[in-house]
């Protein structure tokens, strides 16, 4: 309830401001600040309900709780009364308590005199006025409990779960609910729009086998009704030919729907010409046996797999049986039925004489599938379906039918002027933070709709970014001048600025542990140029640090050690739970930090050059890297330095990457973000290409990688990437060096 104040007051205040209330505007911001219910928010209240116990104030104790007791309990049933009372009981001890923890005796009189007329009649304090005069109290038996912290932290907890419970039941206006409305409305548009795309699916498949089955009875002309006046052998060899085609329906499958029509598996269209027409017979015949195959462009094999001599003496059967029948029709030319054989004999060579457009347009098509089907070692029953899914593959750009995922959509965010360096989704999937070179960053959702959220303009070069786990709305930004920043991107406003460390300026790398409680930040010393960002092609190594601080207090942990020599440490990331955390050095060394005793746990040289990117796998018994070096390597934590699996990457994924303009003008960048991120299963890795984002699956064998799809959109090199997976959609981001961002919109293709 707490986040849907939040949003509401936001809209709130961009409504007023839209219509000009200025006024109304500051009494709401004044109200808001004045606001003893701290907008609904449970960790507010315990954290105010804190203080006042803190700072020994009885007083603001007591207003308080009675304004929450005639705000909030008092709306509550009679059953729930015993609750509030055992609940402000228990406030009151934990204040006494902590009075005499603090040595503040004069405060701990002062409550039980202030409170004397109003406690003294209850059982529950009858033994706890002779607290004061005890000398060691925390040692009474009947008192040592509350002095335990599991007694404060049960007592605390307690309070938080019973106002939890109470928000959620109280009865909420229609302007709250709209957050809700809005989720609920966004969820059933996704899954409005996954049943759309199946259902066209669906309807495409249906349509496609409708064609094929009356493609199938066009080429069976009318005159196989009057086939018992032609001959039986000539009525033998249709139905054969009918049999065959009847039994090999064409193969479709979920994403053959997808592809352009013109890019199809030719598995029915090339049975169009499949039964040979009189003159392809009269030729087939005259022709020798050798010129079979020069032959076999302009008459279609048969996809039944024979060989050449049983298709030669097949045609000679019915080019005799056609004569035969022939003979027949001139000797009985007065009969009356010559007329109707006459009339099915031109519909015969009319249904011959309209393929050949098509014939033409797929000569090089059944040429490709008879040399396909030649080259099959396979027994003659498995070279059709065989030859099939060769051309299949072939044919459809390099999208094979196993296809992992679709494309559903693909949107364009272009608020940025200048090239990307970070562009990062938060744990929950709803908001995207991108950093340019400018330094401007933009906070802006992607769900349910892509907007806005927050502007950041910073002074000074900001070279890091990276999201806080808990709460997921703080963003921590590393300059070049030696600061890190924590900006609230809800309040829109920075929270703390920290001084890391003059003699290190440039802050390379931020991660943030998943407990939320502190955050790694890479320092640097500035090159020997002395820019900010020193140029590709500079193989410099600065001195670096690696620091732990936390995030409450916002004070430095520790320092950890670098070895063989302190160096600029690129990137960094924590597994699951926080206990591991590696990092890729501008040394080429990528070092495992046990993060339990705070100490180096492994390092091994893991690239020529400099480490751009590391992360741990979906297992997290591995570690994936790319590196100067331009190869991709999966390595086992388990050994040292041991490589599972390596894959060298062309140029445009690892970078330094280049954007060439007019008049020989080019801009040249380091990478700064993720050059690589995973699905939800760990399977399929999306990496940076010059024309979009580009999805490999991951092997056991070699090579590594096997290219999948390509998401394109791009006409700049793409510099940084990231994949938010939810359910079977995924989100993949995509960010290039003219400033926009493509957010691709994917559908899993389950097994």
């Amino acid at each position: 309830m707490g986040s849907a104040v939040e949003r509401t007051e936001e809209h709130l205040r961009e409504y007023l401001i839209y219509r000009g209330f200025t006024n109304t505007l500051k009494h709401l911001d004044n109200d808001i600040k004045a606001d003893k219910e701290k907008g609904f928010r449970v960790d507010k209240i315990i954290e105010q309900l804190h203080h006042f116990v803190q700072n020994f104030d009885l007083f603001g104790l007591k207003e308080y709780w009675l304004y929450l007791d005639r705000r909030l309990f008092s709306r509550l049933e009679d059953v729930y009364r015993a609750t509030v009372n055992k609940l402000r009981t228990s406030l009151y001890r934990y204040y006494v308590v902590s009075t005499i923890q603090r040595g503040n005796l004069e405060k701990t009189q002062e409550f039980f005199q202030k409170q004397a007329s109003e406690l003294q009649g209850q059982a529950e304090w009858r033994d706890w006025f002779i607290l004061p005069f005890i000398p060691t109290p925390e040692q009474n038996p009947a008192f040592s409990p509350y002095f335990s912290r599991q007694w404060a932290d049960t007592f605390l907890v307690s309070l938080h779960n019973f106002l939890s419970v109470l928000f959620q039941c109280m009865p909420q206006p229609v302007l709250l609910s709209f957050d809700a409305e809005v989720q609920r409305t966004s969820s059933l548009l996704e899954e409005n729009e996954q049943l759309r795309q199946l259902l066209f699916a669906l309807q495409t498949e249906s349509r496609d086998l409708r064609d094929g089955d009356e493609m199938v009875h066009h080429k069976l002309p009318s005159y196989v009704q009057n086939m018992d006046r032609l001959g039986d052998t000539e009525l033998d060899l249709v139905s054969s030919q009918r049999a065959v085609i009847t039994a090999t329906p064409p193969s479709r499958n979920f994403f053959s729907t997808f592809l352009p029509q013109g890019r199809r598996t030719p598995g029915k269209p090339s049975q169009v010409t499949t039964m040979p027409s009189p003159s392809q017979i009269t030729v087939t015949r005259k022709d020798p046996l050798t010129n079979q195959p020069t032959k076999s462009k302009e008459v279609v094999q048969p996809k039944e797999g024979k060989p050449l001599s049983c298709q030669a003496s097949t045609n000679e059967l019915a080019s005799s049986q056609y004569q035969q029948s022939a003979n027949q029709s001139a000797n009985q030319s007065a009969h009356p039925r010559y007329k109707r054989i006459q009339d099915h004999e031109k519909e015969r060579k009319e249904l011959f004489s309209k393929p050949p457009s098509q014939t033409s347009e797929r000569k090089g098509e059944a040429g490709e599938a008879e040399l396909l089907a030649e080259k099959s070692s396979d027994p003659p029953d498995s070279s059709s379906s065989n030859s099939r899914s060769c051309v299949g593959r072939a044919e459809g750009g390099g999208l094979s039918v196993e296809q992992p995922f679709i494309k559903l959509s693909q949107e364009e965010y272009g608020e940025h002027h200048s090239s990307i360096m970070h562009c990062r989704v938060d744990c929950s999937g709803r908001r995207v933070a991108s950093l340019d070179v400018d330094g401007v960053i933009k906070v802006w959702s992607i769900n349910p709709i892509m907007q806005t959220k927050a502007t950041i303009m910073s002074k000074s070069p900001l070279l890091s970014l990276e999201w806080a786990t808990k709460p997921d709305r703080l963003l921590l930004l590393g300059s070049g001048i030696g600061t890190v920043r924590l900006y609230d991107t809800d309040a829109k406003k920075n929270l703390y600025e920290m001084n890391i460390d003059e003699s290190h300026p440039r802050i390379l790398s931020l991660a943030c542990s998943p407990s939320g409680s502190s955050f790694v930040c890479s320092a640097a010393a500035l090159s020997r140029s002395g820019s900010c960002d020193p140029g590709p092609g500079l193989p410099v190594t600065v001195s670096g640090q690696l620091l732990l601080w936390d995030t409450k207090t916002v004070k430095q942990q520790l320092q950890f050690s670098l070895e063989p020599e302190p160096v600029a440490v690129n990137c960094t990331a924590f597994n699951h739970n926080g206990n591991l955390l590696v990092t890729g050095a501008a040394d080429g060394v990528i070092r495992l930090f046990d993060m339990q005793r705070y100490e180096s746990a492994m390092s091994w040289r893991a690239h020529d050059g400099e480490v751009y990117s590391v992360e741990f796998s979906y297992d997290e018994n591995t570690v994936f890297s790319i590196g100067e070096d331009g190869k991709f390597i999966q390595w086992n934590i388990h050994r040292c330095g041991v490589k599972q699996a390596e894959q060298l990457l062309p140029p445009d994924a690892t970078g330094p990457f280049v954007l060439s303009g007019y008049s020989g003008y080019k801009q040249v960048q380091v990478p700064r973000g993720r050059l690589f991120a995973f699905d939800s299963e760990g399977q399929h890795v999306l990496t940076c290409s010059t024309t979009g984002g580009l999805i490999y699956r991951m092997t056991s064998g070699d090579p590594a990688l096997d290219s999948v799809l390509s998401l394109g959109g791009h006409k700049a090199p793409v510099v940084t990437v990231d994949w938010c997976s939810a359910m079977d959609c995924g989100t993949c981001l995509t960010a290039s060096m003219d400033g926009k961002i493509k957010l691709s919109t994917l559908l899993a293709q389950k097994p």
